[in-house]
């Protein structure tokens, strides 16, 4: 008797794992599917995040107020930067103070070995329309702020 009892609830027990396995199986599928699907869901979420903040850059970014204004095309030479430099007869720390650089800047201009900065060139555009007189009063008027 004990014997047949034994394989009874041996039996009872492997039809009862067979099934909690089927019914186990069907959730662990859907469990996949779910996981993949969210992880879907995550990279393009991240994706139009990237696409938002991205279009709020190029959106915020200010529009120059050089563009509103006809572009004037200001030129830059060297030798004519340094000749500009001796008609007015600044020492190369002056002409920095007056443009509103250093005087390595000044030097390193009028050498070739850099170019001024476009941010740069409508000051040294008004450098050119001085005189001598002009630009000690205009250096005289830096000096005293």
């Amino acid at each position: 008797m004990t014997n047949i009892a034994v394989q009874l609830k041996a039996e009872i027990s492997r039809i009862a794992k067979k099934e909690v396995r089927s019914e186990t199986k069907q959730l662990k599928k859907a469990s996949v599917s779910y996981r993949s699907e969210i992880a879907a869901l995550k990279r393009r979420l991240s994706e139009l995040e990237k696409a938002l903040s991205k279009a709020k850059r190029v959106s915020a970014k200010p529009t120059n107020s050089v563009d509103a204004e006809p572009k004037e095309n200001l030129r830059f030479r060297t030798s004519g930067f340094a000749t500009l430099r001796k008609k007015l007869g600044l020492s190369a720390e002056q002409m920095g103070k007056l443009i509103g650089v250093s005087a390595q800047s000044v030097y390193h201009w009028e050498a070739g070995k850099s170019k001024p900065r476009a941010s740069q060139m409508p000051s040294i555009a008004q450098a050119r329309k001085l005189g001598k007189r002009g630009a000690a009063a205009r250096l005289a008027e830096l000096g005293s702020e």
